[in-house]
C-alpha cells in the first residue's frame, strides 16, 4: 500500500512494525472489549516525526490511534478501523524539572511511577494515582484520577499545558506556565479527556507538589456499606485535609483475603491515608476515628511505617488482580460512575442488589470522598447469557447514577463501551461536541469509533 511505504520512507525500520506479535498487543488494552488489530505500528521518537505521521495519514485518510501502556479499561487504545497504533514507549523523556516553578514537562510515554521516581529527589511528586502505571499521555487523554482525587483533583486539575499534532499534522500549543489565565478559550481541558480524538500529545507540562512531612495510612471495618460511606461524608465535609478515602465491599475484602493470604475482617472497609505535618495528623487522625465510631467502626488500624503502609493499601491496590487471578478465564467489566455525595449510598446499594440479583461475581469499590465507584464484573465474553447480564447492571448502574444527577464514567473515560450513555448524559449538547470534533478532525480519522457513534 501507498500509505505503508510512505511510512518506511519516514521511518527507520525499528520504529515501524507489522510483525503478528506486535500487530496482537496493540490490538486490545485491559478491558472486556474484543480486540481489533491494527495494520501497523509505529514508534515515533519526536514531535517532528508525529508531524510528518499525521500529515500521511492525512493524505491518505488512515485512522491513527494512540497507544500507551495498554492500561485502559473502555476499549480506547483498540484501531476499531484499523489503520495506524501509534506506540510512545520511545517518548518516554522528563524534558523539563521546574522545581521553583512546582512544574514539569514530560513526553507522552513517561509513566506515572517513572515520573514520581524522578521527581523524589526534588522533594516533589506527582500525585494522580489511577492504580496502573499508565503513561502521562493516556492519563491525560482520559482525565484520569483516582485514589487522590478527593484531595489533589484529576488530570484536568493538574495539566497546565500541552503540545498537540492536529489531524492534519499542524502542531499547537496550549496553556502556559502561569497558575492563571482569563486569555482567550481556555482550550486545554477540552483536549484533556478528549481520548484520542482531537489531537495526538508532544509534551505535557503538569502541575506538582512538595511531598508531605508525614503520611499515615489507616484502616477501618463498618458494619454495613451505609455507615462506612457515612463516616467518608463525615470526614471530607468536617475539612479534614484527607488525601485518600477509600471503600471496599465485603465481598471484595473477601477475595482480597483469598489472593493476598490475609485474614482482615470480610466487612465493608475504609482505606484512608492522611498528608501534613506530625502534629496535624495526629489531631486529624483522632477527630476522624472519633467520626468513625460514631458510625459503628469495630476496628481503626493505621500506620506510618512505610513498608507497613504499603502492605495495608495492598488490600485496594491489588483488588481488580484478586479477582482476575481468581476468575482467570474471565474479564473484568468495570463500571465507572460517579454521583452527588448525597445520593452514594442509594447508588452502591443499588449497584450491590443487582450484583446479587443477576448472579454476577465481583464487589464494589469507591474513591468515596468524591463520589466516584466502581463495580468490578467478572465476566466471560464468550457466555452471552453472562454478559447480557453484566451490560444489563452496567446499564442500570449507569442510569441510576445519571438519573440523580451524576455522570456515566467518573474517570474510565468514554471508549468503546459507554458511547451510548454519553449521547444520554449529554443530550442537549452532543451535537456542540460533535462539531468540535469535526473541526479539529474532519476526516475522522483520530481515534474513530470512539466517544461518538
Amino acid at each position: 500500500m501507498e500509505w505503508k511505504q510512505a511510512l518506511r520512507n519516514l521511518l527507520p525500520a525499528e520504529q515501524i512494525s507489522e510483525n503478528p506479535t506486535i500487530l496482537e498487543h496493540h490490538s486490545k488494552d485491559e478491558s472486556y472489549h474484543q480486540p481489533v488489530k491494527p495494520d501497523i505500528v509505529v514508534f515515533p521518537k519526536n514531535k517532528q516525526e508525529i508531524s510528518e505521521i499525521m500529515k500521511i495519514a492525512y493524505k491518505y485518510k488512515i485512522p491513527v490511534v494512540p497507544f500507551g501502556a495498554g492500561s485502559s479499561l473502555e476499549g480506547h487504545p483498540i484501531p476499531v478501523s484499523g489503520g495506524i497504533s501509534m506506540d510512545f514507549q520511545f517518548m518516554n523523556n522528563i524534558i523539563e524539572v521546574r522545581e521553583n516553578d512546582l512544574l514539569v514537562r514530560v513526553q507522552p510515554g513517561v509513566t506515572r511511577k517513572q515520573l514520581n521516581k524522578a521527581l523524589k529527589k526534588y522533594g516533589l511528586f506527582f500525585p494522580v494515582d489511577p492504580g496502573a502505571d499508565a503513561t502521562i499521555g493516556g492519563m491525560t487523554s482520559t482525565n484520569a484520577s483516582g485514589t487522590t482525587t478527593v484531595k489533589y483533583g484529576a488530570m484536568k486539575d493538574v495539566v497546565r499545558g500541552l503540545e498537540v499534532v492536529l489531524a492534519n499534522g499542524e502542531m499547537a500549543n496550549l496553556g502556559g506556565l502561569a497558575a492563571k489565565s482569563s486569555s482567550g478559550y481556555n482550550l486545554t481541558p477540552l483536549f484533556v479527556g478528549s481520548e484520542g480524538t482531537l489531537g495526538v500529545f508532544t509534551e505535557i507540562t503538569l502541575k506538582v507538589f512538595g511531598i508531605p512531612e508525614a503520611t499515615l495510612a489507616c484502616r477501618a471495618v463498618f458494619p454495613t456499606v451505609e455507615h462506612a460511606i457515612k463516616a467518608a461524608n463525615a470526614m471530607v465535609s468536617s475539612g479534614i485535609p484527607i488525601a485518600r478515602i477509600e471503600l471496599v465491599d465485603a465481598r471484595s475484602m473477601k477475595q482480597v483475603n483469598i489472593h493476598n493470604e490475609t485474614i482482615y475482617p470480610e466487612q465493608p472497609t475504609l482505606f484512608m491515608e492522611f498528608h501534613g505535618n506530625e502534629e496535624g495528623i495526629k489531631a486529624d487522625i483522632k477527630f476522624a476515628r472519633e467520626l468513625a465510631d460514631l458510625e459503628g467502626c469495630s476496628q481503626f488500624e493505621f500506620e506510618t511505617d512505610s513498608l507497613k503502609k504499603a502492605k495495608l493499601w495492598e488490600a485496594r491496590h491489588t483488588l481488580a488482580y484478586a479477582f482476575k487471578h481468581g476468575y482467570p478465564a474471565k474479564k473484568n467489566m468495570s463500571t465507572d460512575v460517579c454521583v452527588p455525595f448525597s445520593k452514594l449510598p442509594d447508588a452502591i446499594s443499588h449497584a450491590s442488589a443487582l450484583l446479587e440479583k443477576y448472579g454476577l461475581i465481583g464487589g464494589i469499590v469507591g474513591h468515596v470522598g468524591d463520589g466516584n465507584f466502581h463495580a468490578l464484573i467478572m465476566i466471560d465474553p464468550n457466555d452471552p447469557i453472562e454478559s447480557d447480564n453484566a451490560n444489563t447492571v452496567n446499564q442500570k448502574i449507569v442510569e441510576f447514577a445519571i438519573d440523580c444527577g451524576g455522570t456515566a464514567t467518573g474517570e474510565h473515560g468514554i471508549g468503546l463501551g459507554k458511547i451510548d450513555y454519553l449521547y444520554k448524559e449529554h443530550a442537549s449538547s452532543i451535537h456542540l461536541m460533535k462539531i468540535i470534533k469535526d473541526q479539529f478532525d474532519p476526516l475522522g480519522i483520530l481515534n474513530p469509533g470512539k466517544m461518538f457513534k
